[in-house]
């Protein structure tokens, strides 16, 4: 039905049309004073929406010629519409700040205003794109201006779930991470801190996993179709509970009901959480393949299974003792808020790992059970690496063998998970590194023969790269980084190694760095020609980084007038994170933001930065000098380059 083009292309074409195709210049036309100014109901009706799936009117060529367009009659506007034969509104586009340009582009559909293209700062590029009537309420803001929503200012729940399942179908991890609650949202709802810090986890942990789960996923596939939302009535969680401040609305265990080849399918979406006029994700969905029920998350403030909607929408609902499992499931967690004790929090822990098992064994599809073992995976082992589940270690180790033996990569997810956990565990203040490391190493190496292709399999060779580098053996390092953008091409872990050869390899090279300021502003790095510069990768919770970051603001003033330029690129998941840090602690140069995480950013997977704090010094003609270098030898190799210069 539509065009998608870039906003720059669409504003070029928006012009050519007015004035090629009219005969005319804009200004004119826009004055409404001349019949001659008026363009074609043809041409203005050849203008499509900047968004894609935009249900519009379009109407065939022989009743466009029958079509007529009238100066606009609204007090303060000028410009056109566009008027069916049988007098029904198809289009308009008006002047409504008097400059002579057009701000505002409508479209229609049944004489209903269903969308406009919006130009706020009147700079000729849309920056804001509203669904309206008919088609929605989504209000969505394009700070760069680059025809891509940045961030939604209004949205309902029903169309957060449609964005979910085009984000799961289109593998877009910044699409998803548009739906996610941020940190700024979730304080100024008034929760109590316990509930805000455990949902801001579950955020960053959601934007984080996404692309893993959007790739490993494989009900939703590229034709699929939203079709309708399913969840019980809101429910209000009042001021004071665990230590609220205000009532908060929310949906629980909501679902996407989707279609892909004539045939249905449930997503669920989980919890969502209104802020504002817009509702936002706080997890990660789960998908159901067809003919299943998908798997039932446990609630963040209701009791699970209250959602009746949610559990009718799953095909045949879940069994009774599902029910009741989940239900104990739900009064372990509600005990796991509140406990204080360390041995208390510990059997906890054990008897949340005991349902879970219960679950698995109940589960009456693969999909379920999968999910479930999943689930058991992850709550040992992050409360063994926490520390608040010691014993749990032994457990970890023997999920594979007891749950996953039938499904290679379920086996995978679950010894990688336990070679990692047991890594941190290792780590003690009396442990020899060194014998650690080599522990660790040799688990890799095993576990990448034992799995030679999964997606696991990359992360292990990502890591066996990154120790070769840490020892200075680069030219190992390139080895394993190269098998693996060879191995996994077009996976994160690909990408990253094959930014990482390129990093690798930059020394005496001229390295390409492009993306959006924290601001939504374009950056390039050649644009700083001419002038010494500092790369740092950070993160908001790398304590190293931010140590960094004092010293980066005395070189900044000692190498003052070598021009001495700094450059940051944030790798947190949400950009929320970092623009509050940054409100708390201004730094004078350039941030840069994309979404993803240092797991998934493009700007990580460009280096193929894997740890942090990352530094690069480049010299005046662009050439990198280090690929990799110390906040402490900075001050040192700025003065000999500069020599060299």
């Amino acid at each position: 039905m539509m065009d998608h083009l870039s906003l720059p292309v669409v504003m070029v074409r928006r012009f050519r049309l007015f004035t090629a195709a009219a005969g005319v210049c804009l200004g004119s036309a826009i004055g409404g004073n001349a019949v001659a100014a008026t363009p074609s109901a043809a041409s203005a009706l050849g203008l499509k929406p900047v968004q894609d799936g935009v249900d519009f009117d379009v109407v065939s060529a022989d009743v466009a010629d029958r079509c007529t367009v009238t100066d606009i009659d609204r007090k303060g506007w000028s410009g056109w519409e566009v008027v069916s034969p049988d007098g029904m509104m198809l289009r308009r586009f008006a002047d409504t700040n008097g400059d002579k340009k057009v701000d505002l582009w409508s479209y229609y559909k049944f004489g209903v205003e269903i969308y406009r293209d919006i130009d706020d700062d009147f700079n000729g590029k849309a920056d804001q794109y509203r669904w309206l009537g008919t088609g929605g309420t989504r209000w969505g803001f394009d700070d760069d201006e680059d025809g891509k929503i940045d961030r939604w200012q209004q949205i309902s729940a029903e169309e957060v779930s449609a964005e979910l399942v085009a984000a799961v179908r289109d593998a877009d991890p910044a699409r998803f991470a548009r739906l996610l609650i941020g940190e700024r949202e979730l304080k100024s709802l008034g929760l109590g801190p316990a509930k805000t810090e455990q949902l801001m986890a579950k955020a960053d942990r959601a934007a984080r996993d996404f692309a893993a789960l959007a790739k490993r996923q494989t009900s939703v596939g590229p034709d699929a179709r939203w079709v309708q939302f399913a969840a019980s009535p809101p429910g209000v969680v009042p001021e004071g509970t665990d230590g609220s401040t205000k009532d908060v609305t929310v949906y629980e265990n909501a679902v996407a009901m989707y279609e892909q080849d004539k045939q249905g399918g449930q997503m669920m979406v989980g919890t969502l959480i209104q802020s504002g006029d817009a509702w936002r994700l706080v997890e990660l969905p789960s998908v159901g393949n067809e003919g299943e029920p998908i798997a039932q998350t446990t609630g963040n403030f209701f009791t699970p299974g209250g959602s009746g909607a949610a559990n009718m929408a799953a095909s045949g609902g879940i069994g009774e003792m599902t029910q009741k499992l989940v239900t104990a499931l739900e009064a372990v967690d509600g005990k796991l808020s509140t406990a204080t004790k360390p041995n208390e929090i510990a059997d906890l822990h054990a008897q949340r790992a005991d349902v879970i098992e219960e679950l698995i064994a109940n589960a009456d599809s693969d999909a379920i059970r999968d999910s479930w073992v999943r689930q058991l995976v992850d709550t040992i082992g992050l409360a063994v690496q926490n520390g608040s589940y010691p014993d749990g270690m032994e457990r970890l180790r023997k999920v594979a063998p007891r749950f996953a033996m039938k499904e290679e990569s379920l086996a995978s997810y679950a010894d990688y998970t336990a070679i990692s956990t047991e890594y941190v565990v290792r780590q003690t203040p009396e442990a020899d590194f060194a014998e650690v490391q080599k522990w660790y190493l040799e688990s890799l190496t095993g576990f990448v023969d034992r799995y030679p292709q999964t997606a696991e399999t990359a992360a292990a060779y990502l890591q066996l790269a990154l120790s070769k580098e840490f020892e200075d053996k680069e030219d190992e390092a390139l080895e394993y980084y190269k098998k693996v953008a060879v191995a996994f091409p077009g996976t994160d872990a690909g990408e990253k190694a094959a930014g990482a050869a390129r990093r690798l390899d930059s020394v005496g090279r001229r390295i390409e760095l492009e993306g959006q300021t924290i601001q939504g502003k374009p950056f390039s790095l050649a644009s700083l020609r001419g002038k010494p510069v500092v790369v740092h990768y950070w993160a908001t919770w790398c304590e190293p980084c931010k140590q960094d970051m004092k010293l980066l603001r005395r070189l900044q003033a000692s190498y003052q007038r070598a021009g001495l330029q700094l450059v940051g690129v944030n790798v947190d998941a949400t950009a929320d994170s970092a623009a509050a840090f940054l409100n708390e602690t201004p730094l004078p140069w350039v941030q840069l933001f994309e979404p993803g995480g240092l797991e998934s950013s493009r700007l990580a997977k460009t280096l193929g930065v894997q740890t942090l704090p990352t530094m690069m010094l480049i010299d005046p003609d662009g050439k990198v000098v280090r690929h990799n270098v110390r906040a402490a030898e900075l001050d040192e190799e700025l003065t000999a380059m500069l020599k060299r210069k």
